[in-house]
């Protein structure tokens, strides 16, 4: 048998097959299993049976509902760029105060900007500079304190930023961080001054605490972690013990906000965002309220506290720091006098 010889003009094997929906010059044999569209090789999506086209791949994908974390914030792949950002800007604050009149890098605590920004009562109540009491927050005294608060944030941050999302890990932080400062403020000494982030750090141990409770993982790494630092908190003299206790406090109120006020795991319908949004604003006005209320105390105070001199309105007040780092500590220090600066 002699085989067959082609056509004149030659033999096109594709020629009967139809082009491909979203590129007709290219004759294909393939259809979407979905629509029975011709796709050609590069519009081929693999599917479990086939092939789909990418516009039914597209219309899959947004019929399929994302996943949720506990908080109901989206699961996300995204880095922690908040917690990085935040590590950021305390490491710039640092530096801006180790290079600001008076202070050095080694020893920031005599900087003008450093007593700009320390949370000192009595000029948050005479002189209502309520700014300290978030400014305080991205303050450390010295290189040790700033390295321990970082790595803390460091290794806890990122975790809890994609369990929260982005805005309620910030919430929580920003809350523990001022909750440190009005604890101080309400129930601390008129002149003593707090700095440092360990209020809003302490607020994230308490988030990871409930978060840990909620989902049921095994805890008792983070507590023994939580409880050093208490013993820290508590044993060491020179430590803000209100400045923790209070960022402890308002993170674990905040959490409890996000969780809908309960901590069972299951529907998520008391975790929307509007929800989540109102019970973070009133923890908020309560904070405010206790300014508020502490500062018109203070107000009324004389400017004379046990016979210690301060500084006058218009005038600013320089933190006296009487004890030193020592390796292992990671909390906020109190500066425990207030000395009266020199008139221009």
């Amino acid at each position: 048998m002699q085989p067959t010889q082609p056509p004149a003009g030659g033999y096109e094997p594709y020629a009967q097959f139809p082009g491909c929906y979203r590129h007709p010059d290219r004759p294909t044999g393939v259809r979407c299993v979905r629509c029975n569209r011709p796709i050609c090789p590069e519009c081929q999506r693999p599917a479990s049976v086939g092939f789909q086209c990418p516009d039914d791949v597209a219309a899959g994908a947004a019929s399929i509902r994302r996943g949720r974390t506990v908080v109901g914030a989206p699961v996300s792949n995204l880095p922690p760029l908040v917690a990085y950002g935040l590590i950021a800007v305390n490491v710039l604050a640092y530096i801006a105060t180790g290079l600001s009149t008076g202070g050095t890098l080694a020893d920031n605590r005599n900087s003008q900007l450093f007593n700009d920004w320390v949370m000192v009562p009595y000029l948050v109540g005479h002189q209502h500079e309520y700014a300290r009491l978030i400014t305080s927050a991205f303050l450390h005294i010295g290189p040790i304190h700033l390295a321990f608060n970082m790595f803390a944030l460091y290794m806890i941050g990122p975790g809890l930023e994609r369990a929260l999302g982005w805005w309620r890990f910030l919430a929580v932080y920003l809350l523990g961080a001022l909750g440190g400062s009005v604890a101080t403020l309400v129930f601390g000494q008129v002149l003593a001054g707090v700095a440092g982030a360990s209020g809003a750090i302490f607020g994230l141990f308490a988030c990871a605490l409930l978060l840990t409770r909620v989902i049921g993982l095994d805890a008792r790494s983070l507590i023994i972690t939580i409880g050093l630092n208490f013993v820290i908190t508590f044993s060491v003299p020179g430590i803000s013990k209100l400045g923790h206790v209070g960022g402890f406090v308002m993170g674990g109120l905040a959490t409890l906000a996000l969780l809908g006020w309960h901590l069972g795991s299951g529907t998520l319908k008391n975790r929307n965002p509007r929800v989540q949004v109102a019970g973070l604003v009133g923890l908020l006005v309560l904070l405010l309220a206790a300014t508020a209320w502490r500062t018109a105390d203070i107000g009324s105070q004389p400017t004379s506290v046990n016979g210690a001199l301060t500084a006058r309105p218009g005038q600013s007040a320089r933190g006296v720091i009487h004890n030193v780092d020592e390796p292992g500590e990671n909390y906020t220090r109190v500066i425990t006098a207030v000395e009266e600066p020199v008139d221009n």
